[in-house]
């Protein structure tokens, strides 16, 4: 099966997206800086998947529709498959989310899945806050979570935090 990366700049940092033959498996944002070279040959799967994301950025996109190929525990699929019910503009908390899953009590596994995401913005886990509407943890850092949230809100304020 062939692998193929390609990155993209953002408001955030820059974003590798990577995908298989099926769909994409990973997007994540870097930490370091990392020149962009996206010269070799893209497939179409990735090229629709960065174009998403550019409009999403741009603020022209709500919803993603790229083929997803997530590699994950049965578990952590169904919680990926949970959080791409999160409409956007909208959050919810881990509590809220065990719920819906069937378990309250799996609330820290539900977390533990939430932060093992592999596609960062297309699932959003970063609309999942704590039960009392504080910021928790995210594997970008905090203050991405924050800018994404305060990026959906349909009132455009300020800031939420």
């Amino acid at each position: 099966m062939n692998v193929h990366t390609a990155h993209i700049q953002t408001p955030l940092g820059i974003a590798k997206v990577v995908s298989d033959n099926v769909g994409i498996q990973e997007i994540s944002v870097l930490n370091e800086e990392f020149e962009i070279d996206n010269s070799d040959a893209i497939p179409v799967v990735l090229k629709n998947c960065i174009a998403q994301l550019e409009e999403y950025f741009n603020g022209k996109r709500t919803e993603f529709d790229v083929p997803l190929a997530p590699k994950g525990t049965e578990f952590q699929q169904k919680v990926w498959s949970e959080l791409r019910n999160i409409p956007y503009g909208k959050t919810c908390s881990y509590l809220d989310l065990s719920k819906k899953l069937g378990d309250v009590k799996a609330i820290r596994a539900v977390a533990a899945a939430n932060g093992k995401n592999p596609l960062w913005i297309v699932i959003p886990c970063h609309r999942v806050i704590g039960s009392d509407g504080s910021l928790t943890g995210y594997a970008g850092g905090l203050w991405r979570k924050k800018w994404l949230l305060n990026h959906e809100n349909p009132v455009k304020q300020q800031s939420l935090f």
